[in-house]
């Protein structure tokens, strides 16, 4: 048996510097970028998600963004797919893979743990928790027996803590609760990986997390998520309901003030840079970095990736 090909992992809360840093180690490793990022998949959604720019992108070569339009279905078990196709090509051209991104889920089912799941994407348990809270656990058992009718049929409609447990692994993996039960599908471990977390003072961290939703709305968020309504794309939507784009919907749905949606967004951003932190701080092989030192990262990089 082969020996497994090398990747090095860039992760990190959102706002603390991954492109910029990802870029220069991709330019000093002669690496290509396989984005982790569960919006950044997204077409038209460039402003919100902080994208990489043309000009970045043309830099180095980045995988898995724009790759869905913002109504269609994307889960952790088709990134897995896409992912590992992305790393296989990019070894194929003799080149470094780096996955980076600020997704936990996806980065843990790239490297073989996505039916170890312990943690729901926030996101996904948010929208699931405002469903149950307006329309009651019916409309979750409704969705659950369309989801998961195995599943359903073992519960009691008013079950509410396993209905919406249900739901939300589906909702996060694509796979259903029972699948977790059998082999774990993704129990073999493809790649040796190196992680680097990225991080910085609080303080510091959400000092730029406030001026990039300040920078994002001076750019023309706004306008962005006008532009998605436009094209038809719900408010309802999955993609539509991540920070930043709903509270934008609010302002354009009168719900509040601009300067009040600039607020909730700057609040609900951080609160969201908490959980990431608790998520990959609970990974033990990561190690943390502060993103200006990237010379010594592309050294650590170096030597893992000529080991034996």
């Amino acid at each position: 048996m082969g020996r497994k090909p090398k990747i090095v992992i860039v992760a990190g809360p959102t706002a603390v510097g991954k492109t910029t840093f990802a870029i220069e180690l991709a330019e000093g490793l002669g690496g290509e970028i396989v984005g982790a990022d569960s919006m950044q998949i997204y077409r038209y959604m460039d402003i919100g998600t902080a994208k990489p720019t043309q000009q970045e992108r043309a830099q180095v070569p980045h995988y898995l963004i724009d790759i869905r339009d913002p109504d269609e279905s994307f889960d952790a078990s088709q990134y897995v797919r896409e992912a590992r196709h992305a790393v296989e090509e990019v070894i194929r051209r003799g080149k470094v893979p780096l996955v980076v991104g600020g997704t936990g889920l996806y980065i843990k089912a790239l490297l073989g743990g996505l039916f170890e799941l312990e943690s729901i994407d926030e996101g996904i348990r948010e929208r699931l928790q405002h469903i149950l809270d307006a329309e009651g656990i019916e409309a979750l058992y409704k969705r659950l027996q369309v989801c998961d009718p195995v599943t359903a049929d073992r519960l009691q409609p008013n079950d509410t803590y396993r209905i919406l447990r249900a739901v939300e692994i589906y909702e996060t993996t694509g796979v259903p609760i029972v699948e977790h039960q059998k082999a774990h599908r993704f129990q073999d471990a493809p790649f040796q990986s190196m992680k680097i977390g990225l991080f910085m003072d609080r303080d510091a961290l959400y000092n730029r997390i406030n001026r990039r939703v300040d920078a994002m709305v001076a750019e023309g968020f706004l306008d962005e998520v006008h532009r998605l309504l436009a094209r038809g794309y719900g408010e309802d939507l999955k993609s539509m309901q991540s920070i930043g784009y709903r509270h934008m919907v609010g302002v354009i749905r009168n719900r509040y003030s601009k300067e009040e949606a600039m607020t909730l967004m700057k609040r609900d951003t951080r609160r969201y840079a908490k959980r990431q932190m608790t998520w990959f701080k609970a990974d033990p092989h990561f190690q943390w970095i502060t993103p200006s030192r990237v010379g010594a990262v592309t050294e650590m990089a170096e030597r893992f990736l000529h080991s034996p």
